[in-house]
């Protein structure tokens, strides 16, 4: 059974602002504290990870020491790893940042953090693009849309995730008040920045009841969006598939069916190459790789693609992978993840255990990977 890697932050000073009357916490934990008001993110944290606990055995988290996640997860009996080390004193936003580094470099999926809008500022800042995030209301200050309605809710999402539910990739607006000027009786807010976050999609549901999804249309959708966003010199690896090639034949770019293809700046550069061509034309040059999946079983790499090998793989780096696929079709797995078997084991433990999928225009997915 595939084992889901997640990052866990709590800023165990979150919310201490808001029973003691100081509109926020930035800076007064210590007098909130001080006035007995009892700190609450970390039961938040827990009502949110409650829902997770039937799937214990197919989680393993990723966190910082003690109240930042340790403590928390080791009471409810999750596997878990820890990273980094507190500052002295009071938590602040300094470790929030470092763990957001840490537990990236650790390579999780998904980083859930239990905060206000401040955390979001530190996650946000240290945050790298793409990497799916996810809040967990705890704070005084909720104006970001990067967390999920209630602590319950963030649970709930991150199981269907697990589950293989498709769920949605969206941009969150990362916004703060300053706490200050709101003392002072001024509410002045500012954008700090946007991350990744996963939403509630619906769309298993959807295009089993409903079968309406148009291949051909969705297609077409994509084919906007890459041309809207192809990047001049890169090098776009097409895999086989009629997925692919029905995109390509959107950018009206004549590609092979079952072979692998070569784009540049828009153009064909070359067709139906072996793995040999293939590693020579990316080893060393910027490219991407956008491969599908096989109807019914799901395997993105090894089964009909062998010229992206290992080492093509690396050559282009597994950041620069991204899978295309309708909803229609990752229906088709009934919620089993995505596969990959490249032959090379040390390789295929590197991929996360999601990736993104692009599923229309400017729709992206986030969906399991087993190996």
């Amino acid at each position: 059974m595939a084992v889901f890697h997640i990052g866990l932050i709590i800023n165990p000073v979150a919310g201490l602002g808001g029973p003691a009357g100081f509109k926020g916490s930035d800076g007064m934990a210590a007098q909130a504290l001080a006035l007995g008001v009892e700190a609450k993110a970390a039961r938040r944290t827990q009502t949110a990870l409650e829902v997770l606990l039937g799937l214990r055995e197919r989680l393993h988290f990723v966190t910082f020491p003690g109240a930042m996640g340790a403590d928390l997860l080791t009471e409810m009996g999750f596997a878990h790893r820890v990273v980094g080390a507190l500052s002295a004193g009071e938590c602040c936003a300094a470790d929030t940042r470092k763990a957001v580094e840490l537990l990236q470099d650790a390579g999780v999926a998904l980083i859930l953090f239990a905060g206000g809008d401040g955390t979001a500022r530190d996650v946000c800042a240290a945050v790298r693009d793409g990497q799916p995030v996810l809040g967990i209301p705890a704070g005084v200050k909720i104006q970001s849309g990067v967390y999920a309605i209630s602590p319950r809710a963030a649970g709930e999402l991150t199981a269907r995730l697990l589950e293989g539910g498709l769920v949605r990739l969206s941009s969150g607006e990362v916004r703060d008040i300053d706490e200050q000027a709101l003392r002072e009786g001024r509410v002045t807010a500012r954008w700090y920045g946007e991350l990744t976050v996963p939403q509630e999609g619906g769309y298993v549901q959807q295009v089993k009841q409903g079968g309406v999804e148009s291949e051909e249309l969705v297609l077409g959708d994509l084919a906007d969006w890459l041309q809207e966003s192809w990047d001049a010199d890169v090098r776009y690896v097409f895999g086989p598939g009629s997925t692919l090639h029905g995109l390509a034949q959107n950018l009206g770019l004549q590609t092979t069916l079952l072979g692998v293809d070569v784009i540049e700046n828009g153009h064909l550069l070359a067709g139906d190459v072996t793995e040999a061509q293939l590693f020579e034309l990316v080893d060393g040059h910027a490219s991407r790789l956008l491969v599908t999946a096989i109807g019914g079983q799901g395997h993105i790499i090894g089964r009909g693609n062998q010229q992206i090998s290992p080492r093509v793989l690396r050559a282009i780096g597994l950041e620069h992978l991204r899978v295309v696929a309708t909803k229609r079709k990752l229906a088709t797995l009934e919620g089993r993840p995505l596969l990959v078997d490249s032959g090379d084991v040390t390789l295929d433990d590197a991929f996360p255990d999601a990736v993104r999928v692009w599923a229309g225009y400017k729709e992206e997915l986030l969906y399991p990977l087993g190996k």
